[in-house]
């Protein structure tokens, strides 16, 4: 029978097991669609196909931002790296974000200069290529984002996010080429290309947040430090807690506890105190690496009002 220590190693290995392969599925997919989408909007002389082909390539560069950054962040901790490399997944997640807006200004500044610009009027079968690529989109982020949701990588979930950025695209660039083939308006596919690069700023604006704030070590959801909480204070001898801080580091949690204990206890009993809320914590607290038990003597709280007990 395998430790808790390990039980969770081989959990959270299997956590990034998933998350790589729904990676690779991004990978594949978005590559094979923006080949598509290219060669559809050059030979149908449609630009807003061609953008949402570059916007799929820059898909591309970020999930395999997501797919090393995750496996840079299942690496255990080594000398230079003692919390591990968990870092490396939210830092994937700000290049995906990144990648997101870059690939929108560069789709906002091509439509701006060819609305300007006379061109032919898009084919009427880029409508066809752009249905199959919607469908295709939705079904992709709906994949992805159940592997984001179940694993808590905000790198996974950027990348399901770009899933629905490119078909939100597409989406613009039918009603584009509709508009376009309907009112001979050469522009309108290009206002359509504008739009969406609108929307793909919007959203890359929106998932640079997540990862910013991990980097930043915000706090995460009130839900673990209540949990946390909840099991510390179970803990015989463990009169209150003074101060709780949890930090989200790749997929796992780093808690550092200020336990309240009489005064009147030896060091002994007080260092027997904190393993047993460390394994407490580890053992019913899903995806905690480590936790720092600090003993507060009960009556030093007592002189010190402004605490939060």
């Amino acid at each position: 029978m395998c430790n808790p220590t390990m039980a969770e190693a081989l959990k959270v290995e299997h956590q990034v097991q998933r998350g790589l392969k729904s990676s690779l599925v991004s990978i594949t997919s978005n590559f094979a669609l923006a080949m598509c989408k290219c060669v559809a909007g050059v030979l149908g002389h449609s630009f807003v196909l061609v953008a949402d082909g570059i916007e799929s390539l820059a898909d591309v560069l970020s999930s395999s931002a997501v797919y090393f950054g995750l496996r840079v962040a299942i690496k255990p901790p080594d000398k230079d790296h003692p919390y591990g490399h968990g870092k490396a997944e939210p830092v994937a997640a700000v290049v995906v974000s990144l990648a997101l807006a870059a690939a929108g200004i560069t789709i906002a500044i091509e439509s701006i200069f060819r609305i300007r610009t006379p061109h032919p009027l898009p084919r009427p079968y880029t409508l066809w290529v752009l249905l199959g690529v919607v469908v295709v989109k939705v079904l992709l982020s709906r994949f992805v984002s159940s592997v984001a949701n179940a694993i808590q990588s905000t790198a996974v979930r950027g990348d399901a996010w770009h899933h629905v950025s490119d078909a939100i695209t597409s989406a613009f660039a039918f009603i584009g080429i509709s508009v376009a083939l309907w009112t001979k308006n050469y522009a309108a596919d290009d206002w359509a290309a504008l739009c969406a690069s609108c929307v793909i700023l919007f959203n890359a604006g929106r998932q640079l947040r997540l990862p910013l704030a991990e980097l930043l070590d915000t706090a995460p959801s009130p839900d673990i430090e209540e949990q946390v909480r909840r099991v510390a204070t179970a803990v015989p001898g463990v009169i209150g807690l003074d101060k709780c801080f949890v930090r989200k580091v790749g997929f796992r949690y780093y808690v550092e506890l200020h336990v309240v204990t009489r005064g009147d206890i030896t060091v002994r009993t007080g260092h027997g105190i904190s393993h047993q809320v460390e394994d407490r914590v580890r053992a019913d607290v899903d995806r905690v690496a480590k936790v720092l038990v600090h003993i507060e003597p009960e009556e030093e709280l007592l002189k010190a009002p402004d605490n939060d007990v």
